[in-house]
């Protein structure tokens, strides 16, 4: 019994904070993070859905010459 105690605990360090359900700030900069990057993904694509639709000038040009 008395290895076990000195050895690693059975529960890593961080597994105990997740249980508890107050993130770090690490964690919560990580998440202001990638929400930032989801919402600035999400305009470029719609902003490249709503010009997908209509023709691009220099493709017009390089159609009409052939």
């Amino acid at each position: 019994m008395g290895e076990h105690e000195q050895g690693q605990p059975a529960v890593p360090r961080g597994a105990a904070s997740e249980d508890r359900g107050d993130p770090t700030t690490q964690q919560i900069r990580t998440i202001g993070q990638r929400r930032r990057e989801a919402e600035r993904k999400l305009d470029q694509h719609l902003e490249e859905a709503s010009h997908k639709g209509e023709p691009r000038a220099n493709e017009d040009e390089d159609h009409s010459e052939g």
